[in-house]
């Protein structure tokens, strides 16, 4: 239906992703999104471009609008650096208990509780490998351990319910 049109070249793309980050603070998510999609278009492996596109998808977990999770997860595999595939991993989790909660339909305390822990085991993971100096890690495993206590969030359990017959 449209051509795009593209950046204007390489030397643009700094700007564009500074833009693409104050969208995201400014709770643009979607903007935030085509700037990174335009950036892609000219460096398919920028490694910010591809962070920042991932954090746009991840906020929008919880809107009526919500992103799909696989798409988000097939950016964490482009992520070149380890410790960052980890932790971006361990944030697409984390992001989807917060989505579940603030959802609060039956059961979504349970599923958030089940998305706190995975996202707690890829913290534990990301933090055994991070850089020095770097607590990214532990700081989101503390705020997982938080959210689930002040909650008072607990794992499914397999008990059957019985339902009367009449």
């Amino acid at each position: 239906m449209f051509e795009l049109k593209s950046l204007s070249g390489p030397e643009a793309i700094p700007a564009a992703l500074e833009k693409a980050m104050r969208y995201r603070l400014l709770n643009e998510p979607g903007e935030a999104e085509s700037i990174c999609q335009d950036v892609l278009r000219i460096d398919a492996e920028n490694q910010q471009a591809l962070v920042i596109l991932l954090l746009a998808l991840t906020d929008r977990f919880g809107e009526s609008y919500a992103v799909g999770v696989i798409q988000a997860q097939e950016i964490v595999t482009r992520l070149q650096d380890p410790y960052e595939r980890t932790y971006y991993a361990g944030i697409i989790s984390e992001r989807r208990a917060k989505a579940r909660l603030h959802l609060g339909s039956p059961g979504s305390g349970h599923e958030a509780f089940q998305f706190l822990r995975e996202a707690m085991s890829w913290y534990e993971k990301a933090e055994a490998i991070r850089p020095p100096g770097n607590d990214d890690a532990l700081l989101r495993w503390n705020a997982c351990a938080r959210i689930i206590m002040c909650n008072k969030l607990v794992p499914r359990t397999d008990e059957k319910l019985e339902l009367p017959l009449e």
